[in-house]
């Protein structure tokens, strides 16, 4: 290893004890704050089992432990540590390769590995080298995510300035925006962009960590606020990108053959066929039929799911008659359902597909109905639209209040219930206030509920534009809300899981 080699690893291992120290000193809820960001790590990728997972800098193994009680074992771990000196906190599980390395790429020279991920290290003395030698590490098409303190932070840079004055000094060089870009396409990296994250930081107390935590979603959304985030979210890729391996994600024989998928469809060509795909290739031995619903729609949607239902037996359209709706198709799909279970989801959904494992695990767990909630506190939400959250937010706290219930989001269209549970709705919202009919009903009929996170990341090119009107449509969730609240339904209680 050269001199220059030499420099830019020695500061990489000074940035990574420099880290691990200040979690297990300063940080009094880094446990939490990690497992969050190992949440976020899953969900953004959409990870599926069997992927490879690279740690770079992992230090004492903090953040690895939290990665893979995420992955529940199913991903190959590979954590670098920098350095020969770095004692473990507690035990690392069998399935994580642990490495201690002196210099880089050392003994990962030649390997490749899906997604790198990475903590606090990016520095301006080593980030020309270090990205270079990510991107050599990726495969095609891989992907890599830092955590990163956010520069842009004016408390942040109130601190630094402070910490110069006593024996505290921070010796990070972190990177500005325009650096941060410029380096990442010089190397050759596509779909570079930055998230705010995290506004849980010093100073903190007990009610300061809760509120915090529970404004974070809104806070990062809001303009100019998020700027005062307390980390950055940094993805990039190694072009091409790849195709994910496709493989069955079935694992729970008492669902096998009992699930009915409810998709209402308008204006979604050019959606139907991947989302129809991608259920049969991961869901595949889960499925009892797909009941693709095509509500009046004026493009080429009723002959694309006409086609798919002539290739796949499971495959079965609804055509309706005007009027249409969101909540007059979700009635006429959940009508034409026949399997043990329903789950209702939009035809954008084909990239949030890896995730659908949660839903099938917590309804093997005997939970009546499970629902994909985008404001769990491990839910990853990228610009989202500032008024949709304000509205949602004040709608679920209303909704609580009013209904006596805990709940986070009943509100998204990715639920998985019971026929039993189906059939006992009464929903009479033609639009998307039939989403609050479905989440709401289910707990005041006394079932037992629950929600997993999921991830909500704006719509890329290509896909189905939103026809949601805030003003428009507001009101339809005022009334479901009003009408439930008035007649007071299941006085039971309801078994929750966040």
């Amino acid at each position: 290893m050269n001199d220059r080699a030499g420099r830019e690893f020695s500061s990489l291992a000074a940035r990574e004890q420099y880290r691990d120290d200040y979690w297990i000193r300063r940080d009094p809820i880094y446990r939490d704050r990690l497992f969050w960001r190992a949440q976020s790590f899953r969900h953004m990728v959409h990870l599926l089992p069997g992927q490879t997972i690279l740690e770079l800098g992992a230090g004492r193994g903090l953040f690895t432990v939290a990665l893979d009680r995420v992955v529940r074992g199913k991903n190959p771990i590979t954590a670098v540590t920098l350095g020969t000196d770095r004692s473990v906190v507690g035990e690392l599980p069998t399935s994580v390769e642990r490495i201690e390395v002196t210099s880089l790429p050392g003994e990962l020279a030649g390997r490749h590995f899906d997604y790198v991920v990475v903590m606090d290290l990016l520095d301006y003395r080593n980030c020309s080298w270090f990205a270079r030698l990510i991107h050599e590490l990726l495969a095609p098409g891989g992907e890599v995510l830092f955590y990163e303190s956010n520069p842009w932070n004016v408390v942040l840079k109130l601190r630094r300035m402070i910490s110069r004055w006593n024996a505290r000094a921070d010796s990070r060089h972190l990177l500005n925006r325009v650096a941060l870009y410029e380096l990442m396409s010089e190397v050759g990296f596509i779909r570079v962009f930055t998230v705010y994250n995290d506004f849980v930081y010093a100073p903190l107390s007990a009610s300061l960590i809760w509120i915090l935590r529970n404004l974070s979603i809104l806070l990062e959304n809001l303009p100019a606020i998020r700027t005062l985030s307390g980390s950055i979210l940094i993805h990039a890729q190694k072009p091409p990108r790849a195709i994910k391996p496709v493989r069955s994600l079935f694992e729970h024989e008492q669902l096998r053959g009992a699930v009915s998928v409810v998709v209402p469809c308008h204006n979604e060509e050019t959606n139907v066929e991947p989302l129809v795909r991608g259920l049969d290739a991961y869901y595949c031995e889960y499925l009892h039929e797909i009941i693709l619903v095509d509500d009046n729609s004026t493009d080429d949607t009723a002959a694309v799911i006409r086609r798919l239902s002539a290739e796949n037996p499971k495959v079965k359209g609804v055509f309706r008659r005007p009027p249409n709706g969101v909540g007059r198709a979700i009635a006429d799909g959940y009508q034409a359902a026949t399997g043990r279970y329903v789950l209702s989801m939009d035809c954008d959904f084909q990239h949030l597909l890896p995730e659908f494992q949660d839903l099938f695990d917590r309804a093997a767990m005997d939970f009546d109905v499970v629902i994909g909630s985008r404001f769990s506190r491990h839910s990853v939400l990228l610009n989202y639209p500032f008024r949709k959250i304000v509205a949602n937010r004040g709608f679920h706290v209303l909704a609580q209040i009013l209904l006596r219930r805990r709940f986070r989001d009943v509100t998204n269209n990715l639920k998985l219930m019971r026929k039993e549970v189906v059939d006992r709705l009464d929903l009479q919202e033609p639009g998307f206030a039939v989403n609050a009919e479905t989440g709401l009903q289910p707990y005041l009929m006394g079932c037992s509920v629950a929600e997993v996170p999921i991830s909500w990341i704006n719509r890329e090119l290509g896909m189905g534009s939103s026809s949601f009107q805030l003003a428009k449509v507001g009101g339809g969730y005022w009334r479901v809300l009003w009408r439930l609240s008035v007649r007071g339904v299941g006085a039971a209680p309801s078994r929750t899981a966040k």
